[in-house]
Parts: structure tokens; sequence; C-alpha cells
């Protein structure tokens, strides 16, 4: 499993867009429903699919396999489930954002609440 640092995400959105210049990345956020009212990010070069973790095995074909997707949860865990199991069910573009929106908030962008 590949993991990147919310510092790394540009250089991800970017290597992503030349492998798949048709498709846009994707950020699968699969926090619950009240964390993302708590603290969210803001789709800057990439969608933003709001997905709980535990809706991923119901929902996970509303995603293109072919389609870049980074994971993104409160610190990193979840996220990391959700990376292993799109990977196992044909995904290959998958990355995990290692310290999710907690490291979201203190690396990239100070304006996300940290909770």
């Amino acid at each position: 499993m590949i993991s990147i640092h919310p510092t790394q995400l540009t250089e991800w959105l970017e290597q992503a867009r030349s492998k798949s210049p048709d498709l846009r990345p994707v950020v699968l956020d699969v926090r619950e429903p009240w964390e993302l009212q708590t603290a969210a990010v803001k789709p800057d070069g990439f969608d933003l699919v709001h997905m709980p973790m535990r809706s991923v095995p119901a929902r996970y074909l509303e995603l293109d396999r072919n389609q870049p997707v980074a994971c993104l949860c409160h610190h990193g865990a979840r996220s990391a489930q959700v990376v292993h199991f799109l990977m196992q069910n044909g995904f290959s573009e998958v990355v995990n954002i290692h310290g999710g929106i907690n490291a979201w908030a203190r690396e990239r962008d100070p304006s996300v609440p940290v909770y």
C-alpha cells in the first residue's frame, strides 16, 4: 500500500493526471457524516467523494476502478483499510493519506479544524 502525506497531495495529483488525463482524481473521505460536518477539505484539483467506511463494501462500485483515488479519514487507519479493500477489488491507482485530516490541518490547510 502506498501512503502519501498531505503535503505530497499536489505532486500525487499531478502524477495521477499525467497517467490518466481523462480521469479526474478523487479524494475519498471515509469518515462519518458528523466528522465531515466538523472538519472538511476543500476540493482543489480533485473531486471529493464522501463514503463512510462502513458503506464502502456496498457503494465502492460508484467509483471508477481506473480513477486515481486518495483515501482520507481522521488519522489514517480507516482509510488504510479502505485502500486495501479497493486494491483487492481491482483498483490500481489508490493511495492512503497518511495522518488523515488531522495531518491535513497541520500540514496542508490550517483553516481545517482539528478534532
